[in-house]
Parts: structure tokens; C-alpha cells; sequence
């Protein structure tokens, strides 16, 4: 059973979101796209400074079965790539949610997290 934290937003794509409350978001992928996946190999992070537009790929993650896109949940600017994954990305299988963050985004618009869904309703989805 994922674990699927209440004071995250979720996208379809199952990437999580956190509002960090200054205009910005921090990005991962959630507990159950990491089950799915299996053992992290790799994860290409995107560029810092880099645009990214809401539903499009900006991210990897690979792992021994397979390649999967990451896409970007909102619209906005990558303000900071989490480094700590070049060198250890099995964090994302052992903390999705803390020390596996991806991207931190400056928001174009904070309405785009009314477009994500809550835990109730990411929940609902992955049943």
C-alpha cells in the first residue's frame, strides 16, 4: 500500500507537489510511481533555469525495468535541481517524499495547484 501524504498535491502522472508557500514548489515522484518502477538506477534532472509547461516531460527516472518520464506538474522556472540524486537515485525508492525531491519550480501562476488533486483523490485514482 502507497503511502500518500495528506499536505502534498498529486498530478495524474503521479508526481507529488509541496506549495513551500513563497511562490515556489518543490517536485518528486510519489511512493507508488517508485513501487511501480522498482530499484532507481538513474535520474536525469532537469537544467536550472530551465521553463517547464505542465503536462510535458521535464525529468527521468530510470530503473531496472524500465525509463519513465517525469512530467512537470505545473508551469514554471526550475530554480533548483536536487544534486544528492546524481550520486545516490535509490533515494527515491527509500524517501519519495523527503530527501527524493527532484525540482523546485518558481510558479508562472499558483492557480495551477488548484488543477492537482488532493491525497483523497490521488488515492482514488491509483486504487
Amino acid at each position: 500500500m502507497s503511502t500518500i501524504p495528506e499536505n502534498l498535491k498529486y498530478a495524474n502522472s503521479h508526481e507529488w507537489v509541496l506549495d513551500n508557500g513563497d511562490g515556489t514548489v518543490t517536485v518528486g515522484i510519489t511512493d507508488h510511481a517508485q513501487e511501480l518502477l522498482g530499484d532507481v538506477v538513474y535520474v536525469e534532472l532537469p537544467e536550472i533555469g530551465a521553463e517547464v509547461v505542465s503536462t510535458e516531460q521535464f525529468s527521468l527516472v530510470e530503473s531496472v525495468k524500465a525509463a519513465s518520464d517525469i512530467y512537470a506538474p505545473v508551469n514554471g522556472e526550475v530554480i533548483e535541481v536536487n544534486e544528492a540524486l546524481n550520486d545516490t537515485p535509490e533515494l527515491i525508492n527509500d524517501a519519495p517524499y523527503e530527501g527524493a525531491w527532484i525540482a523546485k519550480i518558481k510558479l508562472s501562476d499558483a492557480a495551477d495547484l488548484d488543477n492537482l488533486l488532493d491525497a483523497e483523490g490521488y488515492s482514488a485514482i491509483i486504487e
